[in-house]
């Protein structure tokens, strides 16, 4: 019997010499998205527009980690503060029912260390997961264009696909979106959720999993039509736990940096564990804090130097969140 292969750190990043004017046309890109959008559904972020609802809890770092998880965040054991955003990840306002790639946005107060941004200490930790393994394209390009022509309407977008991908790339990459975007999803209590792309983790490279614990309960046979009332009515009955899990890089081949497409099969390590403790996120103090949680910024480059984000599409989020952020007034603190 083979064991798995051990953590690796002999990756690295390829940078294109015409990242920073790509990423720059892609943040206005979504700009200009963002503003249309807002003029129909008010101000709001360009992508994951819809939040569902907003909570509070804590983030336990698990002692006796192996040597190469012990970094940043998880250098040793510690209980963080931790807002929790939950959202559907759409350009708009739709109703639950519909077909979405569902969002789970973490941010982790009270770290210790340089930003990955090269400004200062950091303001926290935090963590964007979605209900998908890995990206639905490989790199940012392909991601910026296919999301600027949905936003046009299905005709743009039909257009689109067929004209970059041609008549048989075209209907496979069309099957694989509808296949992704109509993934069976069970509720943001009972589904793991996932980084789907990579950041560092000290001299490693890692992807992030949240496995809910069996205690979550198991799924409601009406659970989306109303997403919020499914997640804020088993907070309001009892706590909520997951453990979160590292899954590291250990070769080009079958890990790849740049490659968000690649779904990485090498096991997960626990390093933490959430906890959401027994809140009413309906009562007055619990709507206020969802206010304030969607006036605020998660970001994946909200981050430790430890845990830079990694890979193509993780550098144009860097660029397309700020501008995303400024577009909206959010608040940076």
């Amino acid at each position: 019997m083979s064991s798995a292969p051990a953590p690796s750190t002999a990756w690295q990043e390829k940078i294109a010499p015409d990242e920073e004017q790509r990423y720059a046309a892609y943040a206005q890109q979504f700009a200009q998205i963002q503003v249309r959008k807002s003029a129909r559904w008010g101000p709001g972020r360009a992508l994951h527009r819809k939040q569902l609802t907003a909570v509070q809890g804590s983030l336990e770092v698990l002692d006796g980690l192996p040597a190469f998880a012990r970094h940043g965040l998880f250098a040793m054991p510690h209980d963080y503060d931790v807002w929790v955003r939950i959202s559907n990840g759409g350009l708009d306002r739709a109703r639950d029912a519909r077909p979405d790639v569902r969002g789970f946005a973490m941010r982790v107060f009270g770290v210790q260390g340089e930003s990955a941004l090269g400004n200062g200490p950091a303001r926290s930790q935090d963590f964007t997961l979605i209900n998908q393994e890995a990206f639905a394209f490989s790199g940012a390009d392909e991601f910026v264009q296919f999301v600027a022509a949905a936003s046009r309407g299905n005709g743009e977008l039909f257009k689109h696909v067929f004209r970059r991908y041609g008549l048989l790339g075209g209907p496979r990459l069309l099957g694989k979106m509808i296949k992704l975007a109509g993934k069976p999803f069970s509720g943001f209590a009972t589904e793991p959720l996932f980084s789907a792309v990579p950041m560092a983790n000290g001299p490693y490279a890692v992807r992030v999993r949240l496995v809910p614990a069996a205690s979550n309960g198991t799924s409601a046979l009406d659970a989306s039509s109303d997403w919020a009332v499914d997640f804020c009515s088993r907070l309001s009955r009892g706590p909520l736990h997951w453990d979160l899990q590292l899954q590291f890089f250990t070769s080009e081949e079958s890990t790849p940096i740049e490659d968000a497409s690649v779904n990485w099969p090498t096991p997960y390590t626990t390093v933490a564990r959430l906890m959401l403790p027994k809140q009413d996120a309906n009562s007055p103090a619990g709507r206020q804090f969802s206010e304030k949680v969607e006036a605020t910024v998660i970001d994946p480059w909200q981050a430790l130097a430890a845990h830079r984000p990694l890979g193509d599409v993780q550098r144009a989020r860097k660029v397309v969140y700020f501008e995303s952020q400024k577009g909206r007034g959010a608040a940076s603190g």
